[in-house]
C-alpha cells in the first residue's frame, strides 16, 4: 500500500492510507542506505495487522529539509514578530535562501503588529519579492486570506521560539489545540512547546506542519548552498544578474556591479544584501565533494 507520513516521533511513522492511519516502523535497509523517512513523504508500507506495519520504500520526493525534517513542501510561511522576541533578520533571510535553493515559495507572516510597527518589515521582503500577511490580537484581517493561501498546499510554519507560531496556528484552525507558552522575560525568548513535526489537515484540502522552535540556522550543517548558486536565492537579484561587468561577479564589492547599483539606488534593501554577504563569506569555503559526502 502507499500513503504519506503524516507524523514522525519515537521510531515510529504514522502513514495515512486511504481513511487508515498506520503505525509503522522503518525497515532497517534504510539505516544500511543513510537515509530516513520525513514527514510528508509518499511511502509503501507493508501491513502486520491491527494498523501497524513497516515503511518498505520511500517514494521520489520533490524536495526535502533537513531542519525542519519536512519532505515535499509546497510552501514555508517564515514566522516572525515585531517585538518580543526582535527579528533576527540574518536567521530569516538564511531560511529564504535555502526556501528558494529548494525551490519551495517563502512567505513571511509577522505576528504582535498589535505590540508594534511591522512596516518596516513587510516593506523590506515585499520588495524582495515574497508575499507577506500581518497578525495580531485584534488584527485578524489578513488570517482568511492566511487560511486561503494554505488550501490544498503542503505548508510548513517556522520561526524563532516565542514568535507565536503555535498560537498563529491554532488561530487559523481552532481543532488544533497546539500547546503554546509565554516567552521568557529573563532569557527573551520563548520556550519550545511543539515537540515533533506532525502534518495537520486544512480545510479544503492540504497540510500544515507545526515545527520545533529554532533559535538559528546553520546552513554548514543543515542545508548548504554553493556560493556560485547563493546569488539565485535572493530573487530580488534576478533583474540585475546579467547586467554585471564581469562574469563569476559576486555581487559584494566589484566595481560595475549591477546588484551594487541597484542597492545603491535604493532597489535592493540594504539588509537583504547585508545578509547575502554574510552567507557568501560562509559558502566561499563550501565545496562541492562536501556536499556529495554530505
Amino acid at each position: 500500500m502507499q500513503g504519506r507520513i503524516l507524523k514522525a516521533t519515537g521510531g515510529f511513522y504514522y502513514v495515512l492510507s486511504g481513511e487508515i492511519l498506520y503505525e509503522c516502523r522503518a525497515r532497517g535497509l534504510f539505516r544500511k542506505q543513510g537515509v530516513s523517512p520525513l514527514v510528508g513523504d509518499w511511502v509503501e508500507i507493508e501491513e502486520t495487522g491491527g494498523e501497524k506495519g513497516y515503511v518498505t520504500q520511500i517514494l521520489d520526493r520533490k524536495n526535502s529539509l533537513l531542519r525542519p525534517p519536512l519532505a515535499n513542501l509546497d510552501q514555508l510561511f517564515l514566522v516572525v514578530s515585531v517585538v518580543d522576541p526582535l527579528p533576527n533578520l540574518l536567521v530569516l533571510d538564511k531560511l529564504i535562501a535555502i526556501s528558494e535553493h529548494k525551490g519551495i515559495e517563502p512567505t513571511l507572516v509577522v505576528t504582535k503588529t498589535d505590540l508594534g510597527d511591522g512596516a518596516t518589515l513587510e516593506e523590506t521582503y515585499q520588495k524582495a519579492g515574497l508575499r507577506v500577511f500581518k497578525t495580531g490580537l485584534g488584527a485578524d484581517g489578513q488570517l482568511n486570506e492566511l487560511s486561503q493561501a494554505m488550501t490544498g498546499k503542503i505548508s510548513a510554519f517556522c520561526g524563532n521560539s516565542g514568535v507565536g507560531k503555535s498560537s498563529l496556528l491554532n488561530r487559523l484552525d481552532s481543532g488544533l489545540h497546539l500547546s503554546t507558552a509565554q516567552t521568557s522575560q529573563r532569557l527573551g525568548r520563548g520556550r519550545h512547546t511543539t515537540r515533533h513535526v506532525q502534518l495537520y489537515p486544512v480545510a479544503g484540502g492540504g497540510y500544515i506542519a507545526d515545527t520545533p522552535g529554532f533559535s538559528s540556522m546553520d546552513l554548514e550543517r543543515y542545508e548548504w548552498i554553493l556560493k556560485d548558486e547563493l546569488q539565485y536565492c535572493f530573487r530580488e537579484f534576478a533583474p540585475y544578474l546579467k547586467d554585471c561587468r564581469f562574469t563569476g561577479c559576486s555581487h559584494t564589492k566589484e566595481k560595475g556591479c549591477a546588484v551594487l547599483a541597484a542597492l545603491d539606488r535604493g532597489e535592493i534593501a540594504p539588509s537583504r544584501h547585508g545578509s547575502y554577504c554574510t552567507l557568501y563569506e560562509a559558502a566561499k569555503n563550501i565545496r562541492e565533494w562536501e556536499l556529495e559526502k554530505k
